[in-house]
């Protein structure tokens, strides 16, 4: 992890903004994309950074250090994503960061103890359901042709979890029709939810998130890319 100058992280943010705005367009002009920075694998002071440059909406895949840079950036007016997988073991320590939105909700069991927990501590938590697109055996998420049944079972049975929207990660692979198709396949599904109140489609990281947006992302998850 390196500490970043000011002039560096500009660029990478610029660079990101403006090929958000090449895929957008392709969409629809009227097509709004949220950018959430990973700051994962960086310093506590390059995110501090990119706030000075107007960067708001920050993600983070583990629990831990959720807490740590919410502890470290507390003065500053951040919203904040878990964007990893959740254990059941720190279901508690999340509830109690009250992070803006989880993005990690994976199966309909973890929704189960999550919104248990939820009820016990009087509050609500913003979540998205992931959908594991790809049907690959080391990502969590439902499986596609389950998502819309485990989406309205958790808004009927867990009324301490708000849903609002979905979130995958594309296919692990160079191939990009595959990533394509899994994208595709997750707008296809959010398509159909938004009935039930979906507002976000969460798709893409630094490798593939112009792809994303094309396919209809309107939130995307980019890390290495603004901290390279």
């Amino acid at each position: 992890m390196a500490l970043l100058d000011k002039e560096h992280l500009r660029r990478n943010l610029d660079e990101v903004i403006w090929n958000i705005e090449k895929a957008r367009i392709t969409v629809s002009e009227h097509h709004i994309v949220q950018l959430i920075a990973v700051g994962k694998y960086t310093e506590v002071d390059n995110i501090s950074t990119l706030y000075a440059l107007g960067q708001r909406a920050f993600g983070e895949n583990q629990v831990q250090q959720l807490k740590e840079r919410m502890g470290a950036l507390e003065e500053l007016p951040l919203e904040w994503h878990m964007i990893g997988s959740l254990q059941k073991n720190k279901i508690n320590n999340l509830i109690d960061l009250r992070p803006n939105l989880m993005q990690s909700l994976d199966s309909m069991n973890l929704a189960t103890e999550l919104n248990k927990k939820l009820v016990s501590k009087e509050t609500k938590m913003n979540c998205l359901l992931q959908i594991n697109a790809a049907a690959e055996a080391k990502k969590s998420g439902v499986k596609p042709d389950e998502a819309f049944d485990i989406y309205q079972q958790i808004k009927e049975s867990c009324p301490h979890i708000n849903l609002k929207g979905v979130m995958t990660i594309g296919a692990h692979t160079k191939d990009e029709k595959r990533i394509q198709k899994s994208f595709e396949t997750t707008h296809n599904i959010y398509e159909k939810l938004k009935n039930e109140g979906a507002s976000i489609c969460s798709m893409g990281m630094s490798s593939d998130y112009t792809l994303a947006i094309k396919c209809g992302s309107n939130l995307i998850r980019v890390g290495s890319s603004l901290f390279k």
